[in-house]
Order: C-alpha cells, then structure tokens, then sequence
C-alpha cells in the first residue's frame, strides 16, 4: 500500500483532525521529553475511541505498518518513540480522555486510557474516595501510559504498583480485535489473568484503551516527619520498626543521600533541609489514615524511641500541611537538580529490602575505584526496594565519552544488582535504554518464554517494534 494511499484511509477512519502529517507538528510525538530519543513517523494517529483503534489497527495489520503507542509521552527509557525509518505510526491516545463511571459502593473508576492521571486522582477525590498512585510526572502521564510501564510511584509501599490497582482492561490487539475485560471483580477464577500480559508489555502486544481501576476510602489526613541517620542500615531497621508499629498506616517511606540533599538546596531555591546538621542519609516518611486521632503521636513515640535506641540521630515532624509540602520538594526536587548539575547516569534498580544497605556499600566502592572524581546520587523508594543509583557527570562531557562513561557504569552496577538478585529497572521500563542489556539479565528460559508470547499475539511484529524484546 503506498503512503498516500495509507494517510488517506488513516484519515477516513479517524478524520482530518486526529491526524497530523506535517512534520513540524509531530515535534512533540517523536521526542521524548528528556531530549534523548529521536525519530520520525509516517503519520500521528489520534483515535477518539475503542472503535477507531481497532480500525486503525487493522488497517496497519493489513499493510503491516509497526505501531508506536504512547500516552503522555512522560517516559523515562524511550517505549514511546519511533525510530528514524519514518516508517512507524505513532498511535496516541491523548484524546481517548472520558472517565466512564467512578462506583464508590465497588470502589472502582472505568475510564479511557488516555486520561491523565491527575484526573483519575481528582475524580476520585470527587466521591471522597483516594487513587493512590502518584509520581512526578501525574499532570501529563496517562493512566494507558502507567499501566504499559507499570508504573510505581511513592504509594508502592502501602497500595502496590498500577498492576496492583487494576482490576480490569480493554485492549486492542495487533490485528485490531478488542478485548474487553473491563470487569470490576476482586476475584475471577476463569482461567488465565489476561490482564496481567499487557501491564507492563509498553505496547508490544496490544494497545490498552480502557481500565478499571481500584479505588480506596479517602485518608483524612497525613502525617510526615525526615528523618537523619548515620548509617543506611538504620534507615532499613527504622522501616521494619515502624512497619511493626503503624501497619498500613505507613503510605511513604523515602530515602535521599546525603550528597542528593545537597544537589536539590544548591541547586533549586527555596529548598532547605528540615534539620539543623548534616547527616549520611535521611529518610522521608509518612502515615495517612482515615481517621487522624492519634496519628501524629503515633509517629512522634516511634521516632523517639528509635532516638533513644540510637537508631537514627535526629528527626522533626511536620506540624502542619505547609511543612509536609516542604519536605516532599526536597524529595521531589532531585530530578531538576540533577538536570542542572550535570548529566547523570541513571540506574532504576530493585532489590530486595533486606540487602540494600549490602548493596549501596559495594556499589559505592565499584563507583569510587573506576570513577573517582564522579558523585553518586542515590535515592528512592526504600519502602518497596526500588533505589535511583545515579552518577552525576559533567554538564560539558563529550557525547562520546558519555557514551562510554554510561556503558562501563551500567555493566558495572547492573552486574552487582544481578548477584544480589534484583531487577535492573525497577519502574521506569526498558524500552530502547535497557532492551539490550535485557538478554545479559534475564535467563534464556524466561527470554524465549517472552518471546514465544510476542510471536503468539503479535506474529507480524508490529507492535512497538525495538522497545522492550
């Protein structure tokens, strides 16, 4: 099928205005927003509604045209951008945007893939009840984006990933087919979970177009307090110890470096740290519960407790919302920092929680023997095991040197992530960043198993094509 021949049925199946040709237009849906991934595309395609993916889908079925999904164009690893063939569609899903029912009796929200999260969020919070997932990018990330990543977030520790807020999907498949699992059920024993192949396949089998997601009674309040410590190990038994103590209680528990603290007062204004004296590591946490009576006592006795054990070295808990604000922007705040620090080599790794403070020892001393002069960034998500293990190199590295810089370091750490038994992306993805350092990870058996499912759902290999496998 020629290319006019093709736009001009693009075109007819979605109209004129849910396609954009012209190349200075398509800017926005063939970079992605770090600046690093770049390509080119026959044609934006942007659907209004289930209908019309599966007629776009058995159109490029039909030709065999790959197919690029993408939600906000948020990411992090490069799933959401074509290659520079201009081959590719890239299929959006920006205006797939209607939230379809909220039930507050099921506790579940029925909406298209294209909302954005901040909706969901807000929608919820319409009917007094809370959607915890929650991340930087929530005013522009879609909810279709979020589950093809499986996104994670600083609510992991309480509510669990998006795949674990998902009860139900819609999804287009390779040949334009749709599926609908848009069942609200907590439990359904009738055969395999279908669901869970397309959450986190960043749109290498099919393309989720609805969702039902879970949704929780509203906490009334939160409660937040950061935390010092001399060692990292402390920092892990402090989460045990409250874990013990406040039970679900505990929504948040995140830890920055020293020399990540740092980087967000030097380089953002207005951000100051909560305590008076400088400490290796801290840690952020946070109770929310539905009832708040007691909430803060409860935090206070724990922490002084962990003080009077010698556990940690100091702490001040938040008195209002203004200073819980406060503490999250450090948190919040590394990103940006780091943007104008330098360039940083990133690592969004998981472990297992007990082997952390193991880990960043050895890690550190792999980072200080072959890269001396280059700091380490390290934070994350301690509560569910997720570190950032980043590197800061300077803003004025020759590409090629970065280049090189970037590949000893990730085979340097990912190896050591390896022996400790974790996951060398934790919630970002793999998308083309870490699509070849997949096969050095992953057993044969689970690679051919990965491969034998693709091949099954999508035999023309048109989905995403060079992202993820």
């Amino acid at each position: 099928m020629k290319q006019k021949e093709f736009t001009s049925r693009l075109i007819h199946v979605v109209g004129e205005e849910g396609v954009i040709l012209n190349p200075a237009e398509q800017e926005f849906y063939v970079n992605d927003w770090l600046g690093k991934a770049h390509g080119r595309t026959v044609a934006v395609v942007r659907p209004r509604n289930t209908a019309e993916v599966s007629a776009v889908m058995r159109l490029c079925h039909q030709s065999q045209t790959p197919v690029v999904p993408q939600g906000g164009n948020t990411g992090m690893s490069g799933g959401a951008t074509p290659d520079m063939s201009g081959a590719q569609v890239v299929l959006s899903l920006n205006r797939m945007k209607r939230i379809h029912e909220v039930d507050p009796v099921n506790n579940t929200l029925t909406a298209d893939a294209g909302v954005i999260l901040a909706e969901i969020q807000q929608a919820a919070r319409a009917v007094d009840r809370y959607f915890p997932l929650s991340l930087g990018a929530e005013g522009s990330c879609t909810i279709g984006g979020n589950l093809a990543t499986n996104a994670g977030g600083t609510g992991v520790l309480r509510y669990g990933n998006t795949r674990d807020l998902t009860l139900g999907l819609e999804v287009v498949l390779p040949d334009g087919r749709i599926w609908n699992g848009l069942r609200g059920l907590r439990k359904d024993n009738t055969g395999y979970d279908l669901k869970d192949l397309f959450i986190g396949s960043e749109g290498s089998l099919g393309i989720i177009t609805g969702v039902v997601l879970k949704l929780f009674a509203a906490p009334a309040g939160r409660v937040s307090a950061w935390v010092g410590a001399k060692e990292l190990t402390s920092v892990v038994t402090l989460l045990n110890r409250l874990q013990a103590a406040c039970g679900p209680r505990l929504s948040a528990f995140e830890m920055m470096s020293e020399s990540s603290l740092a980087l967000v007062t030097r380089h953002l204004d207005g951000h100051f740290s909560p305590l008076n004296q400088a400490y290796p590591y801290y840690a952020l946490i946070e109770l929310a519960d539905t009832n708040l009576n007691g909430l803060q006592e409860m935090l206070q006795e724990a922490l002084t407790s962990a003080i009077d054990d010698g556990l940690i070295d100091d702490c001040v808990v938040a008195m209002n919302e203004a200073q819980s604000v406060s503490m999250w922007r450090l948190r919040e705040g590394i990103s940006m920092a780091q943007v104008k620090a330098g360039k940083a080599v990133k690592h969004d790794i998981a472990l297992p929680i007990s082997s952390l403070a193991t880990f960043v020892k050895e890690a550190d001393q792999i980072v200080m023997n072959g890269f001396p002069d280059l700091p380490i960034i390290n934070f994350g998500h301690i509560g569910d095991g997720n570190l950032h293990y980043n590197v800061l190199v300077p803003l004025d590295i020759s590409p090629s040197l970065y280049k090189e810089t970037t590949a000893e370091l990730n085979k340097r750490i990912h190896d050591l992530v390896t022996q400790f038994n974790g996951s060398i992306s934790a919630e970002h993805g793999v998308g083309t960043l870490r699509r070849d350092e997949l096969k050095r990870y992953k057993s044969s058996v689970e690679m051919d198993l990965m491969n034998a499912i693709k091949r099954a759902i999508d035999p023309n290999q048109i989905m995403n094509p060079g992202k993820l496998l």
